[in-house]
């Protein structure tokens, strides 16, 4: 579980997710952060995932996660009863649950994002066979399965087109070239077949250089499979000699593996690579850009004679004096605060030099570590191959690696105690060569009166240096002790972080469960109340019907029915009755409507007569109308 979470923890610090979670912060992620780790890493993969799970309900993220894992092939562990718990999992965002998931995801997300772009277009859509006997929806989905189909093949030539590494340009050019030499091979073919007409028994022959030529054809596939089997094996070999090399390293770091011994080492290495990258590289490539900028302006100018080199010397011996005047005339200024700080300034350089010097030793130790372990293989092999004998194992392995190790370590005593004399002895040497410099060019009353100085800055500085010392130990105490607390403090943290983890969560289950019990409650009560209030209503009722009083009987609910009842009945009878009268006085009634209407007729009849005669009488006219005499205007 421990190589899982640091193999998810090593990936998410890489490109594209860049988390920079360590074993400690990741483990204490709560649920909710787990999931959105888990959505990030499936949004690489398929970039429409990418979605905030706090504005998402659960059951929808659930849903999309459980979709898109089941297009990718997951199987979780376990049979039908670990499915539900499984999604369960997913649901609350279980460790156990997502853990393996993201591992998963992890070990293969270039292959993942190429099935999910795949899945996009490849995953058939199941048509019911009720609606595939309609002829428009069958051709639709015949039209859907031809399409995918074509986009299977296109994108296998595309696949094949990618890695196989040719243009068209390059190809056109080798069709070109290889239509030339067909030309010239037809030519010759036809040159040699006239030669060989003229000889004897010429297709015998030809059928015995075919055959000839199949053979060593043959010949040279066998020759080459032979030479790829012996490559196979020798490749397996390496193999097999790099697998026993790490199973041995492995074995031999298991020996003493504690998680502390652990962690120092990697803090060590962490140290080491850290000084590597930000000092000592830096630091040696700006020293080789120096140079080449150095060597490209020296191979840029034209070339020097020797007067020109004479000319040079004398510049450089006139800067030299120079430094030397400047030296002097800083030498016999009185400045305490300057001689400090170039104490300071020589043991920084001092510092500095020997940790140069300690990582090239280091970087050496590995390099001659790698050589040695690539000779011990060798030899191995070829003791094995000439005598059978195996190297040492099991408590012999261990005496001679503690021997080993107790003379490496004597080693590097020695070795850094050389390495100081040597850096001391450099120091020392530079020192005697400034002071004799000086001796020539300074009088005997400048020395008298320097070497005066030099005993009262150390006899000044004696006493600091004293204190300086005392603060040295005490700063390293100090540090100590700080790492010491930092340590419990982190595991104190982290074992109250997964403390506190778990106390949210059932905290969160029983405040559910107290919601739950709490909507229950109320519901309950409202049921009560209704069912009491029912209740009521009943025994009033019945209190009603069987009191004595009539006025009490009256406002029983059974006597208003029954008067209700009574009253409508009342009003059947009487609709009946009207309704009977009114069958009766139908056909009457329709007869003398239907006159009614003839006469209405026959008004407008004799209406249109008269407009249309009063339009034909002219005006002034007299008409008799009725036996009366009538004028026209």
């Amino acid at each position: 579980m421990s190589d899982q979470i640091k193999f998810i923890v090593d990936n998410l610090n890489k490109e594209p997710f860049r988390k920079n979670y360590n074993l400690i912060t990741f483990d204490s992620l709560e649920p909710m952060q787990l999931l959105q780790v888990l959505n990030d890493v499936l949004a690489e993969i398929d970039p429409k995932q990418v979605v905030d799970i706090r504005e998402e309900m659960p059951e929808q993220t659930t849903k999309r996660m459980l979709s898109l894992l089941g297009i990718l092939k997951y199987k979780p562990p376990g049979n039908a009863t670990d499915m539900s718990t499984f999604r369960q999992g997913l649901v609350i965002g279980s460790k156990p649950v997502i853990y393996p998931v993201l591992h998963w995801l992890l070990q293969r997300t270039n292959e993942l994002k190429k099935r999910a772009y795949l899945a996009r277009f490849l995953i058939k859509l199941e048509v019911p066979s009720e609606f595939l006997q309609d002829e428009t929806v069958a051709d639709t989905n015949k039209q859907y399965e031809e399409l995918m189909e074509a986009f299977k093949t296109l994108h296998k030539e595309c696949e094949q087109l990618k890695t196989s590494g040719f243009s068209t340009a390059e190809i056109r050019r080798d069709i070109s070239a290889m239509e030339e030499e067909k030309d010239q091979l037809i030519k010759r073919v036809e040159r040699l077949k006239k030669r060989v007409e003229t000889v004897q028994n010429h297709q015998r022959m030809l059928k015995i250089a075919r055959q000839l030529r199949v053979e060593k054809e043959r010949e040279e596939f066998l020759a080459q499979q032979k030479q790829e089997q012996k490559n196979q094996l020798f490749h397996a070999v390496q193999r097999l000699q790099r697998v026993q090399n790490q199973l041995k390293s492995m074995r031999h770091a298991a020996a003493d593996a504690k998680p502390e011994s652990l962690m120092k080492r990697l803090e060590e290495e962490i140290k080491f690579n850290s000084y590597m990258v930000t000092e000592k590289f830096p630091k040696e490539l700006e020293s080789k850009k120096k140079e080449l900028h150095f060597l490209q302006k020296v191979v840029s100018e034209p070339a020097m004679g020797h007067s020109d080199l004479l000319e040079l010397e004398s510049k450089i011996n006139e800067i030299n004096t120079q430094i030397n005047q400047l030296i002097e005339k800083k030498m016999m200024r009185n400045e305490p605060i300057e001689g400090k700080l170039s104490l300071y300034r020589q043991q920084a350089s001092i510092i500095s030099r020997k940790k140069e010097a300690k990582a090239e030793e280091l970087q050496e130790a590995k390099e001659k570590l790698a050589n040695l372990e690539r000779e011990v293989s060798v030899k191995t092999n070829q003791t094995r191959e000439f005598d059978g004998t195996e190297v040492l194992k099991g408590d012999e392995f261990k005496r001679y690696v503690s021997k080993l190790r107790s003379k490496s370590t004597v080693f590097k005593k020695k070795h850094q105690i050389i390495a100081e004399f040597k850096a001391e002895f450099g120091l020392l040497q530079r020192t005697e060569e400034l002071l004799k410099q000086r001796h020539e060019n300074i009088q005997h009353q400048l020395v008298k009166k320097l070497n005066s100085l030099v005993s009262e800055k150390k006899s000044a500085l004696a006493p600091v240096i004293k204190e300086l010392r005392q603060l040295r130990q005490k700063c390293q105490e100090l540090t100590q002790e700080c790492d010491e607390k930092k340590s419990q403090y982190d595991s104190c943290a982290a074992g109250l972080e997964s403390n506190r983890s778990k106390l949210e969560q059932e905290v969160r289950g029983l405040r559910e469960e107290c919601l739950q019990e709490e909507s229950r409650y109320h519901y309950t009560n409202c049921m009560i109340k209704n069912l009491e209030i029912q209740l009521r209503r009943a025994t009033d009722e019945m209190k009603a019907y069987v009191s004595s009083d009539q006025q009490e009987k009256r406002k029983a609910i059974r006597e208003q029915y029954t008067k209700n009842i009574a009253e409508q009945e009342n009003l059947g009878k009487k609709l009946r009755e009207k309704q009977k009268a009114v069958r009766e006085s139908h056909g009457p009634n329709m007869k003398q409507a239907k006159m009614w209407r003839d006469f209405e007729q026959l008004m407008e009849c004799k209406k249109q007569c008269f407009l249309k005669q009063q339009s034909q009488t002219p005006m002034g006219q007299v008409i008799q109308e009725g036996g009366e005499d009538r004028l026209v205007l």
